[in-house]
């Protein structure tokens, strides 16, 4: 009887603990659902504002080459006007250089038929003296100074003429140089005022990229660039990037982003990025030499830095291959210095 009671009893306690269990695990459950739930809602809404954002820069991006294509047709512009004024000038300086051939050729001739004229005025007014002196002038005599005396008058107005003709053509020459001075000055203005405003934003991207990339010792700056060596980025006879170098192209891509957003649309800026090697030649059916390895380094740099959304008209990428060392020497210190990437921020 009594083993009876403590087997029901102990039944009967089982119960309890087994409904605990379960409430225990269904509001687990329902806290693991509602964590999830809020999870979506917070990727959801965090996707949905980068997608606003893509948008508004992809609108950005268009405005910025709308602004750069009107400048450019304004530059074409005014260098057609510029090699217009200066056909007309080398027209107008060889129609004064013919000009003033004529003039002189027809100077002389003047001259010399002047001199003929004097000689016979002078003959004929001894002549008329010595008739003067016999008071017998024929009539004959008489129409050849009146001839000579018509020549003279017609040369010395062919003179005044050509003379005249000479100084317009100088006025119009001098006009000329004058309207392609003014033009010159304004196109070197404008270029002036484009190139201190790049150096401006150069300045911006150069120190905010410095003191980020300050914090990894490999990476060099030498006067307006920046020197990434290539174990940084690319593993030895290799042109695709490793993750340590795309880290470091995220940092420039973002500095580069945001630098973008502050520069005028018309301003012709460009990011140049530079492939170099040691001077260790290298013989592969990839890389037939050091210019296709080099060459094809820059060309992932640019193409990993467009697909963090860096505009591709703004990109050139050139290789050097080993010729132009900034170490001297043979030195394992020496040739990982030649082997690098720059990136420099200019003009076109």
């Amino acid at each position: 009887m009594i083993g009876s009671r403590r087997r029901s009893r102990n039944n009967t306690n089982v119960w309890p603990g087994y409904v605990d269990a379960l409430s225990a695990l269904l509001m687990l459950v329902i806290f693991m659902l509602l964590v999830y739930v809020v999870s979506q809602l917070y990727l959801s809404q965090t996707l949905s504002d980068r997608n606003t954002e893509l948008a508004r820069l992809n609108q950005r991006l268009n405005e910025i080459s709308q602004l750069l294509g009107l400048e450019q047709s304004k530059t074409e512009a005014l260098e057609q006007q510029v090699l217009t004024v200066q056909s007309n000038l080398s027209d107008s300086l060889s129609r004064n250089e013919d000009l003033q051939e004529r003039l002189d050729a027809s100077r002389n001739q003047l001259m010399q038929q002047t001199a003929d004229a004097e000689a016979r005025a002078e003959r004929l007014a001894n002549m008329n003296r010595e008739l003067d002196e016999k008071d017998e002038l024929s009539a004959s005599q008489q129409n050849m100074i009146m001839r000579l005396s018509n020549q003279i008058a017609s040369l010395q107005s062919q003179l005044r003429q050509i003379a005249s003709a000479l100084k317009l053509q100088k006025e119009l020459t001098a006009e000329k140089e004058g309207e392609l001075e003014n033009v010159s000055k304004r196109l070197n203005t404008l270029l002036a005022e484009r190139v201190n405003e790049l150096e401006q934003y150069q300045s911006e991207f150069f120190s905010r990229l410095r003191n980020i990339l300050a914090a990894n010792e490999n990476i060099r700056v030498v006067g307006d660039r920046f020197l990434l060596p290539s174990e940084l980025l690319f593993a030895s006879g290799s042109a695709s990037l490793g993750a340590e170098g795309k880290r470091e192209l995220d940092k420039l891509a973002g500095v580069l982003l945001d630098v973008v957003k502050t520069i005028p649309g018309d301003l012709d800026w460009i990011l140049r990025i530079d492939g170099h090697t040691d001077l260790i030649p290298i013989n592969t059916p990839q890389f037939p030499s050091n210019w296709e390895l080099s060459t094809a380094r820059a060309v992932a740099v640019v193409r990993y830095l467009a697909n963090q959304g860096v505009p591709e008209n703004r990109m050139v990428a050139a290789g050097f291959g080993e010729f132009f060392p900034v170490a001297e020497g043979t030195t394992p210190e020496a040739l990982q210095k030649n082997r690098r990437i720059e990136i420099k921020l200019t003009d076109r």
